[in-house]
């Protein structure tokens, strides 16, 4: 008899669409890694002033630089391999509370053990890097004012006072973060790198919580290691985004709540409030983060809640948030096209989007890890049955979360405003993607998550990611 989480992933088409998944990425991720070597195709993988002398690695943003062995290694190992051998087992066992605190920890753990393989720099040294928020942070003394100048000091042309990289590159919630953690006294690099590492392993978390709201508890389950032992956890660990990516899966995993019909907490108004205001502040951290309102609609979709408070509440409150910050001086929609700008002036102008608009893809693979890329082959195969209303509904929550986010990164990618750097950026993303190691079939689900753990410590121990 299938299994009641999935009841599909078991029919002979499964295999094939998996391995048929992994042989495609897989090329892709080899064409991304060999071809720009191969012909000597500069794709400028980094800035012309961030120029190194080693072996860049291009589509990810760092260089070969392979590290045997840090004070990390040892831990990662036994959470890695604990976590394959040992993990399905308590996941179908624990309390749901036990389930969640076990898999934050085991997320948080394996985020900090693999940027500790670098030793206490691998949290510190990224956020005290010139361009990134912190430097700015230290500064800012009045908010208001930074928020009125905002926009002014996106372009080159405000030179010298305009915005470093990162700074430019997004709306100011993200930098506000910092100040506050700045004015609370966790301004300091190693701090700071901390801080953004303990919300950003949260993600896994928020998942779960939004797949049992939904009505899928075993799929839950199933996830919950393979989504806390995720490669992109290299990257999420002092990595600003990771705090994007986390406000973005408390905000969904709010409005899965809010579909619920019953049950304890503030009921479908409140949920739907929560949700919206924690979307719209993810809108005011990153310019790309409107995308994420294709999943918002499938996670009502499949909540099957169209009917109700739930989507007027949540776009209600999510233009909370929105409309305040222009009121105080800041508009998203006058922000954007002066980024556009900027962003045309300087790299990207030189990046060609011949290579970028497929090795993106393949950056984004690398952080995914090879069970995605299976899931992914299997997800295509059950579109079709999706449309012909056919699927299980644990299949169907599955296809329905992760193929909206799949439409998101291909619609972030074609809009050519992320042509590298992708592992971080587009970290947001990465656990939705996740949800479809769900689809893979039973005799695959150990030889995946494996293969996850081994992807992870590989990356982290042959490529200075610069993350």
């Amino acid at each position: 008899m299938p299994s009641p989480a999935v009841p599909r992933s078991g029919q002979p088409a499964a295999p094939r669409a998996a391995t048929a998944g992994v042989v495609v990425v897989a090329l892709l991720v080899l064409a991304a890694f060999t071809v720009p070597h191969l012909v000597d195709w500069e794709v400028h993988t980094r800035a012309p002033r961030s120029t190194v002398d080693e072996l860049l690695v291009p589509p990810l943003h760092g260089w070969f630089a392979p590290q045997w062995f840090g004070p990390g290694t040892l831990p990662a190992l036994v959470l890695g391999l604990g976590g394959w051998w040992w993990g399905a087992r308590w996941a179908r066992v624990l309390p749901w509370r036990g389930l969640l605190l076990a898999t934050y920890l085991l997320a948080l753990g394996w985020c900090l053990s693999l940027a500790l393989v670098d030793g206490p720099s691998g949290l510190s040294r990224v956020l005290g890097h010139p361009v990134e928020y912190l430097p700015t942070a230290r500064a800012v003394d009045d908010v208001g004012l930074l928020l009125r100048e905002y926009v002014d000091r996106i372009s080159y042309d405000a030179a010298p006072r305009n915005w470093p990289t990162h700074v430019a590159g997004h709306p100011p919630l993200m930098l506000l973060f910092f100040v506050g953690l700045v004015q609370v006294g966790l301004g300091g690099d190693l701090a700071a790198g901390v801080v953004v590492t303990v919300i950003g392993a949260s993600m896994p978390v928020a998942v779960l919580v939004a797949l049992r709201a939904l009505g899928v508890p075993d799929v839950a389950r199933r996830l919950a290691v393979p989504l806390a032992l995720s490669p992109v956890a290299v990257f999420v660990a002092v990595s600003a985004d990771a705090v994007i990516g986390a406000v973005v899966a408390w905000g969904l995993a709010c409005l899965a709540l809010a579909t619920r019909r019953a049950g304890p907490g503030p009921g479908r108004w409140g949920w739907s409030a929560a949700a919206g205001l924690l979307l719209g502040c993810s809108v005011l951290m990153s310019y790309g983060m409107p995308l994420v309102g294709l999943v918002a609609l499938a996670v009502i979709g499949a909540g099957c809640a169209w009917r109700g408070p739930v989507l007027p509440v949540a776009v209600g409150a999510a233009l909370v948030p929105v409309l305040g910050f222009a009121a105080a001086g800041f508009a998203w929609w006058e922000a954007y096209p002066v980024l556009h700008d900027r962003y045309w002036e300087g790299i990207a102008s030189i990046r060609p989007a011949s290579y970028w608009l497929w090795g993106n893809l393949a950056a984004l693979a690398v952080v995914t890890g090879p069970a995605v890329w299976g899931g992914l082959g299997v997800l295509v195969t059950r579109v079709r049955t999706l449309a012909r209303r056919r699927l299980p509904e644990p299949e169907r929550v599955v296809v329905l979360l992760s193929g909206a986010m799949l439409l998101v990164v291909l619609a972030a990618d074609a809009s050519r405003m992320s042509k590298s750097e992708v592992e971080r950026i587009w970290v947001p993303f990465v656990p939705w993607l996740t949800l479809t190691v769900a689809l893979l079939p039973p005799r695959w689900r150990s030889p995946a998550l494996l293969a996850q753990v081994v992807t992870a410590l590989a990356l982290q121990h042959l490529a200075y990611t610069s993350w």
